[in-house]
């Protein structure tokens, strides 16, 4: 028990005299550290409506003033280790071996940080633009450095790598995307006239964008029909809706107009055999 209470007077001792010796170093840094959160988060957000002002991607303005946030927040945590009069080089030592020793196991993350600031430099793309890598589609909703966020018209959130995306081929659509499709008309119509004819259909889809305006044309002659190819853009949010639209507007307008949709059809001859 007399043990106890001398290593319980030692240890109050110590305390004490650590507070008094240091109590001015420790307000100090104390006030260092809310001083410069504050500063550091002021200059982050100065920064980045200054690069918004001068018209730079939100993207990249959000990551300059991140990383002037983080550099002001590294001096103000070397000065307030620097009031208690402790010397940093051993922990930048320490941390560079950590560092190394551990890179292996973090190549991964690692490689997505690099990519995402290879991102957000070079922007390849930047938020809103409807972007497909590796057959996935989707509409740009955020970009860090680690992952970039799509998401698509039923609302899928889909995360991907940004390792995953620098080096492959990318496809850039903007804002929109492009509806391929087909529809054949008989060979006893006219096909000037059904080209026409589609065109007004889509025109009347307010969905379907007029710059740049549709493509129509003879794609191919069938076994059994012309076929007439249709390229048109629309909103990717709104891809599916737009297509079933336009294509029952096709149909209905081709009926209209007594213009034929012909389904293939084989003739059949069967020989007999004569004795």
């Amino acid at each position: 028990m007399q043990e106890d209470l001398q290593t319980i007077q030692q240890v109050y001792n110590v305390l004490t005299e650590f507070v008094i010796n240091y109590s001015f170093q420790i307000l100090g840094a104390i006030l260092i550290l809310l001083i410069g959160g504050k500063l550091a988060g002021w200059l982050g957000r100065i920064v980045a409506r200054f690069c918004e002002k001068r018209n730079l991607d939100v993207t990249l303005s959000r990551f300059l003033g991140s990383m002037v946030k983080v550099l002001v927040l590294t001096f103000v945590v070397i000065i307030a280790i620097g009031k208690f009069g402790i010397s940093i080089a051993p922990f930048i030592a320490a941390l560079g071996a950590i560092a190394f020793g551990s890179s292996f196991a973090i190549a991964g993350p690692v490689s997505n940080y690099g990519a995402g600031l290879v991102i957000i430099l070079t922007r390849p793309f930047v938020i809103g633009n409807t972007i497909t890598i590796k057959g996935v589609s989707g509409v740009v909703d955020e970009i860090r450095l680690a992952i970039t966020i799509l998401s698509t018209e039923d609302d899928e959130i889909i995360t991907i790598p940004n390792k995953h995306i620098v080096g492959e081929i990318l496809h850039n659509s903007f804002a929109n995307r492009i509806v391929e499709t087909t529809v054949g008309i008989s060979y006893d119509d006219n096909p000037e006239q059904a080209v026409d004819v589609l065109h007004r259909a889509l025109a009347q889809i307010e969905e379907v964008c007029s710059n740049p305006p549709p493509q129509i044309g003879i794609e191919a002659f069938g076994e059994s029909s012309i076929d007439l190819g249709l390229r048109y853009w629309v909103p990717t949010k709104k891809y599916f809706q737009t297509l079933y639209r336009a294509n029952l507007a096709v149909h209905k307008a081709l009926r209209e107009t007594g213009i034929s949709i012909p389904f293939p059809q084989r003739d059949v001859r069967m020989k007999g055999q004569t004795e």
